[in-house]
């Protein structure tokens, strides 16, 4: 699993980890300089989500903050994983590039959305290598939230095109990005309105241009390539609003897509199916 230096989701890297875990595989992180990576402080306690976040005195009474920020199962996840060796003695991304993908079963690239760190991940020569080297073996990989525009930035050496051209995918959608965006801008972090926008438009450029699904989707052979839940699934209410997330029993808030060995998922509320089918792969790849 490859990590940011800071600033990760906690959801997208916790879980993964306890269901890996739990399947019986071994998890090997990598960050930029072989240091533990720190999650994005904010999606865990949700302390500085609320409109009086600013004031020291009220930091600690949470309204918005409790329904935007890791929920129970994930924050005890990321607590177990805290302790974890595998967690605390990472590997660096040069390292990882160096063993090459014969190294390891499969590659998992989380997400996150706060610029300050992911911009570092999502823009790493080295990390974009990494992904480019697992799909020219044609091993498993899992991408979830902006870990996809990670992906959609990487070239395969043999045609000069993303490693997502030609594939399905889906990543963190234009409709979720802009309701956490508008929410946090107009009724909560006003102060740091784009505190859920990794990257911003240009005045030239259109809404929602710069947001991961529209740039995800440019690196696509086909718009259609970019899956989104279909306005006929039984459950589209559920999946689509970003209200509900799923869990370890019930899986009818998630959307994800598979595409032969790689697998996708839009946020954390698709964490815990995401991580199921990843390790799907992994087993029918091992046999």
């Amino acid at each position: 699993m490859l990590l940011p230096s800071r600033d990760f989701d906690p959801s997208e890297v916790a879980v993964p980890w306890r269901v890996l875990g739990a399947a019986g595989r071994r998890l090997v992180f990598a960050t930029p300089d072989a240091r533990v990576a720190q999650a994005d402080d904010l999606m865990l306690s949700g302390e500085g989500l609320d409109p009086w976040g600013w004031i020291p005195g009220l930091k600690k009474l949470r309204l918005i903050g409790l329904s935007l920020r890791a929920n129970r199962a994930a924050r005890r996840a990321y607590a177990q994983m805290q302790s974890a060796p595998e967690f605390l003695q990472p590997i660096s991304h040069a390292d990882a590039l160096a063993l090459g993908p014969g190294a390891f079963a499969g590659l998992l690239l989380p997400g996150g959305h706060r610029a300050r760190g992911m911009r570092d991940y999502l823009e790493s020569p080295t990390v974009q290598q990494i992904a480019a080297a697992f799909f020219d073996q044609d091993k498993p990989v899992a991408a979830i939230c902006h870990g996809v525009l990670v992906l959609a930035r990487t070239r395969s050496p043999a045609t000069g095109r993303s490693v997502l051209h030609g594939r399905r995918t889906t990543a963190l959608t234009w409709t979720l990005e802009k309701k956490a965006w508008d929410l946090t801008r107009f009724f909560a972090r006003f102060w740091d309105g784009d505190y859920y926008r990794t990257y911003r438009e240009t005045a030239a450029q259109p809404a929602g241009y710069m947001s991961v699904q529209a740039e995800v989707a440019r690196a696509l052979a086909r718009p259609d390539d970019f899956c989104d839940v279909p306005a006929d699934a039984p459950q589209h209410f559920r999946q689509a609003s970003g209200l509900f997330r799923d869990s370890e029993a019930d899986d009818r808030a998630a959307f994800i897509v598979r595409d032969g060995h790689y697998v996708s998922a839009r946020w954390p509320g698709d964490v815990h199916a995401f991580a199921r089918a990843f390790v799907g792969i992994l087993s029918s790849n091992s046999k």
